[in-house]
């Protein structure tokens, strides 16, 4: 078994990597680190399924944040079972004010990503920003 702490360092580079390809707009660089069956929540009630439909679904989140989006992670917990990976992480979503003010969501957020190894790599099965606050939207 991989050390843990080499496991945590591996994946706090992919999503460093993401967030950059996020705020820099590479799209198609970035649902390379998302597994196939991949799945995105785009808002509450909203979700895109594979890498196409992500792709798709970032594109309309950078304009909806008038192509300013930056995510940053603060403090993550890590819980490893096997080539699985649930991650808890403190999410800010900077963009710019006329971008955040418009928007209905929080800029901090409690997120949740599910990573699977896959032939040596580290990839996102689920990403999901708004973590356990789905939950107040049923």
């Amino acid at each position: 078994m991989q050390n843990l702490d080499l496991i945590e360092n591996e994946i706090k580079t992919v999503i460093d990597t993401c967030d950059k390809l996020i705020h820099q707009e590479k799209f198609d660089e970035l649902v390379n680190f998302y597994t196939e069956d991949a799945v995105l929540v785009i808002k509450p009630g909203m979700l895109a399924n594979g890498r196409e439909q992500i792709k798709s679904a970032f594109i309309k989140i950078a304009s909806y944040f008038d192509n300013s989006i930056k995510p940053l992670e603060g403090k993550m917990v890590y819980l490893l079972a096997g080539d699985t990976v649930l991650v808890l992480a403190q999410t800010f979503i900077e963009a710019n004010q006329s971008a955040t003010a418009q928007s209905e969501f929080s800029m901090e957020r409690r997120a949740t990503y599910v990573f699977r190894n896959i032939d040596g790599k580290w990839l996102c099965a689920i990403d999901n920003s708004y973590g356990t606050t789905l939950i107040d939207e049923k």
